[in-house]
């Protein structure tokens, strides 16, 4: 008899909830056909969650939490999802946008784009609209008031401490005129040090290094394990294989070592911003 074929929880969001699914539901000594008995669904269809090829109705989440005594675990899950299509962000996003409320540190390396925490609202949009040509302007409204409404999680009594990492070619990129950019950079600096975050750049000089491909964000907590989160142009991929996140902290510290002290890189920010108003961009 072949063996089991466990899912892979660091594969998608999905995959991650159908791995404590199976978890739980195993923990608690039931079968599939156990804890499908009440509910409206079948043994396919629970199978397919715990795999991860399906997603969660609300029903079964609510079934689901009942029977496994889970206190609502997988119905908040689908609440977060409902209300991230509501308020603008993508469905792959809403649980990062969940545990950056609850982690201890949050530690981003942004190559390409100024990660959302940082951004203004100019360049947000800009961003959605590049992404998103067809969307119309009510739809890129949302989206960004969306993304503007993320950095309220430093105003909270116990805000993460963020570590952010980016490459000198961001400063560059004029993504928007002249005094936007100069906008931008102010803004970069001043959060940084209003929030006493740290900021460290990769110079275009550097060489090899690790993480030259994607944005990466690690999020560390007081009472969970730390969690990786990875990001394409329409998809995300939430990582907690302790092995697999392991590796992407250790990338992270060589890349620290590949990127200026903090000082220089907070003046590199304030530089651009000055170059931009004085037009020497």
């Amino acid at each position: 008899m072949p063996s089991r074929k466990d899912p892979d929880a660091s594969a998608n969001v999905p995959s991650f909830y159908g791995a404590e699914l199976r978890y739980l539901r195993e923990e608690a000594g039931l079968t599939l056909e156990q804890l499908a008995e009440g509910s409206f669904r079948g043994i396919p269809f629970l199978s397919q969650i715990e795999r991860g090829e399906r997603r969660m109705p609300i029903d079964l989440a609510r079934h689901v939490d009942e029977k496994l005594s889970t206190n609502g675990f997988f119905t908040r899950r689908c609440e977060d999802v409902r209300k991230a299509r509501q308020a603008g962000h993508a469905e792959y996003f809403a649980d990062v946008v969940e545990m950056e409320q609850h982690a201890e540190t949050i530690e981003e390396w942004a190559p390409m784009l100024v990660p959302g925490l940082l951004q203004t609202a100019a360049y947000a949009e800009a961003l959605v609209r590049a992404a998103l040509p067809r969307a119309t302007d009510d739809d890129v409204a949302q989206k960004v008031r969306t993304r503007m409404s993320r950095p309220k999680l430093f105003e909270s009594e116990d805000p993460p401490f963020l570590w952010t990492i980016l490459d000198e070619s961001l400063l560059h990129r004029q993504v928007l005129p002249a005094d936007g950019m100069a906008e931008l950079m102010d803004h970069i600096a001043a959060t940084i040090t209003a929030t006493r975050s740290v900021l460290q750049i990769v110079p275009q000089t550097a060489a090899a290094h690790p993480f030259m491909m994607g944005m990466t964000k690690v999020m560390t907590f007081r009472d969970a394990p730390p969690v990786v989160y990875t990001e394409a142009l329409h998809s995300g991929q939430l990582i907690d294989y302790p092995a697999l996140v392991k590796r992407y902290r250790e990338s992270y510290d060589l890349l620290r070592a590949a990127a200026l002290p903090p000082g220089a890189s907070l003046a590199m920010i304030q530089a651009a911003a000055e170059e931009y108003r004085n037009g020497v961009q």
